[in-house]
């Protein structure tokens, strides 16, 4: 019979036995549990809610997190995971719905640090108001990854007959920036020690989706959509050309 683990991640925790079925329940349906995934099932059943116009397409995103240190200053990859999503398939102009989220565990990852990545998820989830209603766990020999990646997929909705994609973009359009270049590339690089020096700055990683939303009802014309994870920007004009790139 397999020992119970429950300080660290052990090889059997991706067996798919009782050690997984463990993990799942006392770790993973705490934070995640909603009534798809309480189904149990290999697949989630889930509908258009009926508040969206049945008119629209399907927007489909998928994404892989991999970011050092796990934790940074405003956030850390759980909330990078379900913010990045949730803000790749808002750049279609859809509504998100729901995610799926994949996790690569390393042996040896510390429980309490994947219970406070998941708690973050939770909240990055309730704060879009989307729910994460499929998962899937493996385990990798220890030196075989770097603690947790985790794949995550959004599924939205576009209703209006919005038409936003990058290949929209027309000479002499207005470019409107939501907030800061770059805070996210310096919270991780600082977090890193890499920068040479102190900084207070904190990442801004967040939901944009109900922004977004806000944006198309007051300027339903708007055609390109961009979320600029790691700062970057490109301008180009007659006068000048800048580029402004922070990778963290």
């Amino acid at each position: 019979m397999p020992l119970r683990h429950d300080d660290q991640i052990v090889i059997g925790h991706g067996s798919g036995g009782r050690l997984t079925r463990d993990l799942v329940e006392k770790f993973f349906k705490p934070y995640l549990s909603n009534p798809p995934l309480s189904e149990g099932n290999d697949f989630a059943r889930v509908g258009i809610p009926p508040s969206i116009s049945k008119d629209g397409q399907l927007a489909v995103s998928t994404d892989a997190h991999i970011v050092s240190p796990l934790f940074f200053p405003g956030g850390d990859i759980g909330r990078l995971s379900v913010c990045g999503t949730v803000n790749d398939v808002s750049m279609s102009g859809a509504q998100p719905l729901y995610i799926t989220a994949g996790f690569i565990l390393e042996e040896g990852f510390p429980i309490a640090s994947l219970a406070k990545i998941l708690a973050s998820m939770q909240a990055a989830a309730a704060e879009a108001d989307i729910q994460v209603v499929a998962g899937y766990t493996k385990v990798v020999e220890k030196g075989k990854a770097d603690g947790i990646f985790i794949t995550t997929s959004g599924i939205g909705w576009i209703t209006g007959g919005h038409r936003i994609a990058g290949d929209q973009a027309k000479p002499d359009d207005v470019v409107i920036i939501s907030g800061n270049l770059g805070d996210h590339g310096i919270a991780v690089l600082a977090a890193r020690g890499e920068l040479g020096f102190e900084t207070e700055v904190v990442s801004d990683v967040a939901p944009l989706n109900k922004m977004i939303q806000q944006l198309l009802a007051a300027a339903p014309h708007t055609h390109v959509l961009r979320d600029p994870t790691r700062g970057c920007l490109l301008y180009t004009s007659d006068a000048a050309d800048a580029l402004l790139c922070l990778y963290p």
